[in-house]
């Protein structure tokens, strides 16, 4: 046998051994953060969004009525403090509720498979039977299932209610961070008014929130896979210039005609 058939063979032997080969914890872990976006960035595009279109419609509108910056400032930093503080709040305790509400609900399935165990193992079996499963196969995976009651309900609970359990580990990260990406976020509109000209303030103001929600709503896009970058980001530019128009025409109705 030549060099090169056998460093062929070698090659073979290895690639087939590394099929064979067990995954590790690590590696099933590995793999499953390449199915599901990064809850960081998630949590930063949801409190920045929110803050930029919040903070946008206030500083229009009170600049259509008010037209003065120190008013404009003060309303938008107050805003942007308690809507940062009301995100980080709901995203808190929204994962709370969540959380209570499977294990309720896992309660609530304990206590139906106590109670009509024969209905319950039969929902078992049509469950697998959907998917392909009969005779002798599908009598072992039904047995195999309800023979725990752990296990039993983790099955009903994924495959009967399509819930999932919670993850309350970083709860508070999620909080903080989702709260300082809408200060962030709330500082963009608001920027402007710092040293600007009223007027040619709010113009900036608009392209720079429009710039920085047409910048988010492509990045969302890319990160989560889901439609195509730029008819996302024009769909968060669109929220941003409705957000405008409406605030500023509720200044002007509030007091008659632009300030």
């Amino acid at each position: 046998m030549s060099q090169t058939e056998k460093n062929t063979s070698s090659a073979e032997r290895t690639k087939a051994t590394s099929f064979r080969r067990v995954p590790s914890k690590e590696d099933l872990e590995a793999h499953r953060r390449l199915h599901r976006p990064g809850s960081t960035i998630s949590d930063v595009i949801l409190g920045g969004q929110d803050g930029i279109v919040n903070v946008l419609g206030v500083v229009l509108g009170v600049a259509a009525a008010s037209g003065d910056s120190r008013i404009i400032i003060a309303a938008a930093l107050a805003t942007t403090f308690a809507e940062s503080l009301s995100m980080a709040a709901v995203a808190y305790t929204s994962t709370l509720a969540d959380r209570d509400f499977y294990k309720g609900q896992v309660e609530r399935e304990k206590e139906h498979i106590r109670k009509f165990a024969t209905i319950e193992r039969e929902e078992i079996r049509q469950i697998y039977q959907a998917k392909g499963f009969t005779g002798k196969q599908l009598d072992e995976i039904v047995d195999t299932i309800t023979s725990d009651e752990e296990r039993w309900v983790h099955v009903m609970m994924a495959e009967e209610l399509k819930v999932a359990p919670v993850e309350e580990k970083g709860l508070l990260k999620t909080a903080l961070i989702v709260g300082l990406a809408a200060i962030i976020g709330s500082l963009i509109p608001v920027a402007p008014f710092f040293g600007l000209p009223i007027w040619t303030a709010a113009w900036a103001s608009i392209a720079l929130a429009g710039a920085s929600l047409f910048a988010v709503g492509s990045y969302k896009s890319n990160v989560l896979r889901v439609g195509i970058w730029w008819k996302s980001g024009l769909q968060m530019l669109a929220i941003g210039l409705v957000t405008a128009i409406v605030s500023y025409a509720i200044g002007i109705f509030v007091v008659g005609q632009p300030v």
